[in-house]
């Protein structure tokens, strides 16, 4: 399996390095350019830095991985981009913005929520593998055909990781269709929020949020669904991610699958943990977002969640409430810290 991994400015060498050391199996390189808005906030945006300086330091990176054959994927994911999106002089940027990606760095592939953008880069930009976005939750046949004209490739929705008769349709008309399909395999989000678009919106106009007067803070339902410890143990049945050792369940399915790891503290460990398809410690750990929190002093230990529990989650009507399944699974899983013992991450 390939893995599409998410560029994050560590401030140091550490990120560049493990991509460059696992980059047999990378399939590219995603990340978002300059002011545009994207559908993630920077961990270590640092407010004595100014944009240009920041933007350089990426570029000497991007360069560095460029060099050593790293395939580029472009973000315009936002959610929506305002008064924006349609304007003539926002798609001159993203024209000028492309072109400069393009001969600087290489670029394999643009990622888009925004079927005008697709439309766009298509239509100029020949050879540019064109994606949709995961955050465009498409999810079934008739949704993958609405916008083939549009796009070249697709993120599959979230809630489609753990039905693998589902993915297999998918994939059946993706091949009769000449397309190629690829799944987010460690985001933390909570199973059909329905939150999951308002708060998208929220992240693409964060920059101007972040300078109002405002009265409420927003930091996504999960954090208040998950306070409650009623709802703790519903926390695994609630989740789309697949664990590192069962990855192999997906091959044939997804050529490749996207890592999220622009904002999580340690980007190298969920790449090492993903390309080893091994990990001993809290699951929580890999994933963005990241509960480990909410749970503290316990955590879910992802080597005691047993080989079986792919498949049976994989196959199951997610009739959760005569199942019980994952409850059960959660529960032998669950570890608690004690005063003397530190969690290995």
């Amino acid at each position: 399996m390939k893995y599409i991994v998410g560029y994050q400015d560590r401030g140091d060498t550490s990120f560049l390095d493990t991509v460059i050391k696992n980059q047999d199996s990378i399939k590219e390189l995603y990340f978002s350019w300059g002011d545009f808005p994207n559908g993630r906030k920077s961990l270590f945006d640092d407010a004595s830095e100014t944009l240009f300086e920041r933007q350089m330091r990426q570029a000497k990176d991007l360069k560095r991985l460029s060099e050593e054959k790293i395939p580029m994927n472009l973000l315009f994911n936002a959610n929506c981009y305002g008064e924006d999106s349609q304007s003539r002089k926002f798609f001159e940027k993203i024209g000028s913005t492309v072109d400069f990606i393009k001969q600087s760095f290489g670029l394999s592939s643009v990622t888009t929520s925004s079927p005008l953008i697709a439309k766009f880069i298509k239509n100029n930009f020949e050879g540019v593998d064109v994606r949709a976005s995961v955050n465009m939750e498409i999810g079934s046949v008739e949704g993958l055909g609405y916008v083939k004209d549009c796009f070249d490739s697709y993120y599959i929705k979230r809630e489609k990781n753990r039905s693998f008769a589902e993915l297999a349709r998918l994939r059946k008309w993706c091949d009769s269709e000449g397309k190629e399909m690829y799944l987010l395999a460690n985001s933390g989000c909570l199973y059909n929020c329905l939150a999951h678009i308002f708060h998208d919106n929220l992240v693409a106009h964060e920059a101007d949020i972040s300078k109002m007067d405002n009265g409420y803070d927003f930091s996504g339902v999960c954090w208040e669904f998950l306070k409650n410890p009623d709802n703790r143990n519903e926390w695994l049945e609630r989740t789309t991610f697949i664990r590192p050792e069962d990855i192999h369940l997906y091959e044939g399915l997804v050529s490749a699958v996207k890592l999220a790891t622009r904002v999580n503290f340690s980007p190298s460990r969920i790449i090492d943990a993903y390309v080893k398809r091994r990990y001993h410690g809290s699951v929580m750990e890999l994933l963005e977002p990241n509960h480990s929190g909410v749970f503290y002093p316990q955590y879910v230990d992802n080597s005691k969640i047993p080989d079986s529990f792919a498949k049976r989650a994989g196959s199951c009507d997610r009739n959760c409430r005569e199942c019980g399944y994952c409850s059960r699974v959660m529960n032998g899983a669950t570890v608690t810290l004690s005063a003397d013992t530190s969690l290995k991450v």
